[in-house]
């Protein structure tokens, strides 16, 4: 184990509270559901009985496809596209009530119950000076809150990331990566408890966090839970108190001041580049008729602007620049944007970036991304899993996410913040010469890699893997 635990993060359904249900707990809440939609104008003219069968299969339809494809969809969506998928439900009246909707199935559906021992594990770990946060796959944005209100324990959580307002779902390694963004917690300082291997552990390992806990839950959930071995198997909440105290026991190397401990990464053209860029999206052009055109530059660039400041949300972003060549027939904004999507994932990494990145984790380095991008973090983590070095990563700092681009020293003081480090303590390798200027008036050494002809750093590499070489990173 390398470095101290700093936060301890939860899932919640399974391991903060155990949950059960029974055919007749369902009938009788969705009498309660049937009440609602009447409230709302919404009559189906079903029976309980009918409607309980509707929504268990549109339910189960759309669990099927939130496994497959990690997104989480609003309430309104599973409930027109799912449960009342080819009926006639006015959407406006439906839309009135969607939120309602998925608290009601996730409340009333389940007997829920705190294990007894929560309330006492979570003090005992506050007093220890550990953040303490939650992530949870959930559709609607109230239940959790209102849960861990009821039990008496919301107080000790922050932060509490739901997959409803994230729109990503466990195990995907971006909303792990969100958490310990907010905890302002390096990946690898933190601890992750939830009761299944696929959806947490797995998430949790892939993600880089410091240890992953599973916690016994009695329930059959009826999925395929093969994945990574956990760090430790518990029974009762009470035994993490034991690996927790364990972990502060161990002693660490005290920091030495100026030491560099993180190298801090600019991504699109330092780890990967795009041998084919645009192909796919100038052919599906093409079979419209159309080209890439030079006039649509300055266009393109004020709609990156807003995708980069996280004004407009990647579909949004990719949507926007199909219809400025007046595509706008669904079926075709659908398949440019593919196209999109398809040039974007076609990245290709610099040699002796997989080895030279482990490399230096190996060594004890933190490993950080400040990106400018209109892709999700999600999408660059897939990529990187690809290229063998999704795991590696303590902190992915997006401008999407922080809402300004480099060179604002906002960015990077983002990165240094969730890694506990002063400027002298980091170096940010970089190409564009606004950016490595950026970082040096943050105060940090700068690398240049693949630079611009107009680039000045503290250092110059012409291979990836020299990083090992310069003088700063072999003090390490």
């Amino acid at each position: 184990m390398g470095m101290k635990i700093q936060a301890v993060i939860f899932d919640m359904g399974g391991t903060i509270e155990t949950f059960g249900y029974t055919r007749e707990l369902r009938l009788e809440a969705t009498a309660v559901i049937q009440q609602r939609l009447l409230q709302a104008g919404i009559d189906l003219h079903l029976s309980t009985e009918q409607l309980f069968e509707i929504i268990s299969s549109g339910l189960d339809r759309y669990k099927r496809w939130s496994i497959a494809s990690m997104d989480e969809l609003h309430p309104l969506r599973v409930w027109s596209k799912y449960v009342f998928a080819g009926r006639d439900v006015d959407v406006d009246k439906l839309a009135a009530v969607a939120e309602d909707l998925a608290f009601l199935i996730e409340t009333r559906f389940y007997q829920r119950a705190m294990r007894p021992e929560m309330p006492a594990v979570l003090e005992a770990i506050q007093q220890m000076g550990l953040k303490i946060g939650l992530i949870s796959n959930v559709n609607s944005r109230g239940q959790v809150p209102a849960n861990l209100k009821a039990y008496g324990i919301y107080q000790y959580f922050d932060p509490i990331v739901l997959s409803s307002e994230y729109g990503r779902r466990k195990p995907d390694p971006a909303i792990f990566h969100h958490a310990a963004r907010l905890a302002d917690v390096p990946a690898s300082a933190c601890l992750y408890v939830g009761d299944r291997v696929v959806r947490d552990v797995d998430g949790a390992q892939c993600a880089g966090y410091g240890m992953s806990v599973q916690i016994r839950h009695d329930f059959e959930h009826g999925e395929n839970d093969q994945g990574a071995t956990p760090d430790a198997v518990i029974c009762n909440m009470t035994e993490l108190l034991d690996l927790l105290r364990a972990n502060l026991d161990c002693e660490q190397t005290p920091a030495v001041p100026g030491q560099i401990r993180a190298l801090i990464f600019d991504a699109g053209d330092i780890l990967y580049y795009r041998p084919e860029r645009g192909v796919k999206f100038a052919a599906f052009l093409k079979e419209q008729g159309l080209e890439v055109s030079p006039t649509h530059t300055q266009q393109k660039k004020a709609i990156e602007y807003k995708a980069y400041r996280g004004e407009i949300d990647h579909d949004e972003y990719r949507e926007a620049i199909v219809q400025m060549y007046g595509i706008n027939q669904p079926e075709l904004v659908a398949r440019g944007k593919q196209a999109l999507i398809d040039d974007d994932a076609n990245v290709a990494f610099f040699e002796g970036v997989p080895e030279t990145l482990l490399a230096l984790k190996a060594q004890g380095y933190m490993l950080g991304i400040v990106t400018d991008t209109a892709n999700s973090i999600s999408a660059k983590l897939s990529w990187f899993e690809r290229g063998g070095f999704g795991r590696v990563w303590d902190s992915i700092i997006s401008s999407m996410d922080i809402g300004t681009r480099k060179p604002d020293p906002k960015i990077y003081q983002a990165a240094l913040r969730q890694l506990g480090l002063t400027p002298d303590q980091a170096v940010f390798v970089g190409h564009r010469a606004s950016e490595l200027a950026g970082a040096r008036a943050v105060g940090m050494q700068t690398i240049a890699f693949n630079y611009d002809p107009d680039a000045s750093a503290d250092f110059y590499i012409e291979n990836f893997a020299d990083l090992l070489k310069v003088p700063v990173v072999g003090q390490g």
